[in-house]
């Protein structure tokens, strides 16, 4: 009997979630299917440039499993291009991070998923004076998405 997935924290969802090579009707394309924890290794791999110890911490995850998500991801991507098939992006044991905001004008910290937008007026005194969280901030601030803090919510297969 296999171990049980071990929940992999992932910090994004695509923009799109298909791809396919262009001109082939899609009634004939075999398919490939990327997870999103395959496609976030890869994010984090390939695209931040991490190296495996760093990438498999921020998905909590052992670096061995890391290495083994990232060569699975590579050789999906791989055939999906070498091949002709259609990419499809879903699925996996994954939690998804939030983030953080808070509002200047009454203090009121709260969270919202990722690709969920910007909240516009805080929940407690509609006051449009909100910010991310200091310990939130996201791309290009030091920290990385994430940052390091908890996700909140359990693990779910989506």
């Amino acid at each position: 009997m296999p171990r049980p997935f071990k929940c992999r924290r992932v910090f994004c969802r695509p923009l799109a979630e298909y791809f396919k090579p262009q001109g082939i009707s899609l009634r004939i394309l075999e398919e490939v299917g990327l997870t999103l924890d395959e496609l976030e290794a890869v994010r984090l791999a390939d695209w931040e440039g991490m190296y495996q110890e760093s990438a498999a911490e921020k998905m909590k995850i052992s670096r061995q499993t890391f290495g083994n998500i990232i060569i699975s991801a590579h050789k999906k991507i791989a055939d999906a291009l070498l091949h002709g098939k259609a990419l499809r992006i879903q699925g996996g044991v994954v939690n998804m991070a939030e983030r953080y905001f808070i509002c200047d004008d009454c203090k009121h910290e709260w969270t919202a998923a990722f690709g969920s937008g910007r909240p516009s007026v805080c929940p407690e005194c509609n006051s449009t004076n909100i910010h991310r969280a200091p310990h939130d901030r996201g791309w290009g601030r030091g920290g990385g998405i994430g940052g390091g803090r908890g996700l909140r919510g359990g693990c779910r297969r989506l």
